[in-house]
């Protein structure tokens, strides 16, 4: 019987005087990957920052391994286990990387599970032990990205949130990091939620998918299932169909389960 690790419930959340997020529901089961999809202004990042602490949101619960957590601080949040994997990297650009892989485990006093840690953390990027004492900021976007992943690693989260970890990456750099993660998820049984424009590479790894517009989920159903959706090939991975002002249609709300 599956375990539901992390459950969103009628979330409503405001950026500023904009409301980002409308009555959005979701859940992630232990070891999935579930993915959310949607274009710029979505509500996808908002709606990870809301999970994470970052952002209170005005109405609705977020429900981790069956306790309310929405409101609380993200220093507790993190303590339960959940990582937020921001977008654009935001890695500490003057220390070290091993110093931010450290930084990634300040929660945590097992020193030498925090060294079995970091091994497996260079076992899955080779390219930052090579690169342990140079400063964070004079890594290419690719290198940070994966020293975001594997600060995240270091908390040995219960589930990791990711956000748009495509972003301004090259297609061979896309595709080796998100095969990382597949070994990760397969592998150690990372549970991960992430978020994505790149509607492909993001339903390749998933088991489960979301498509947010306008902060509303507007479909829902298992990758692959979306994968062959015609609206998905139309909105995502081809052109898309446009109304009288140019905005998307979607023809009609669909679940599957």
């Amino acid at each position: 019987m599956s375990e539901t690790v992390l459950e969103v419930k009628n979330l409503e959340s405001f950026y500023g005087p904009i409301m980002a997020i409308r009555g959005a529901s979701l859940k992630v089961e232990k070891g999935q990957v579930v993915t959310v999809l949607g274009a710029n202004g979505a509500g996808k990042s908002t709606l990870l920052k809301t999970i994470s602490g970052i952002m209170d949101p005005e109405k609705g619960q977020v429900i981790f391994e069956g306790e309310e957590i929405q409101g609380k601080e993200p220093h507790s949040i993190v303590r339960r286990g959940i990582v937020h994997v921001p977008e654009g990297r935001e890695v500490f650009p003057l220390l070290t990387v091993d110093e931010n892989l450290s930084l990634g485990a300040y929660t945590r006093n097992d020193k030498a599970e925090i060294e079995k840690d970091r091994e497996m953390v260079f076992d899955y990027f080779p390219i930052l032990k090579e690169r342990r004492g140079q400063e964070a900021g004079t890594l290419s976007g690719g290198q940070q990205q994966m020293l975001a992943i594997g600060r995240g690693l270091m908390l040995r989260p219960k589930i990791m949130l990711l956000d748009e970890p495509s972003l301004g990456l090259s297609p061979l750099l896309v595709q080796e990091i998100f095969a990382i993660l597949k070994r990760l998820n397969e592998d150690e049984g990372v549970t991960m939620m992430l978020v994505e424009q790149n509607a492909k590479v993001a339903l390749e790894l998933a088991d489960m998918g979301y498509v947010m517009e306008i902060g509303r989920i507007v479909m829902d159903g298992s990758a692959d299932r979306l994968m062959e959706s015609e609206d998905i090939k139309a909105f995502y991975l081809g052109h898309q169909e446009e109304g009288a002002r140019g905005e998307r249609r979607w023809k009609r709300k669909k679940t599957w389960r």
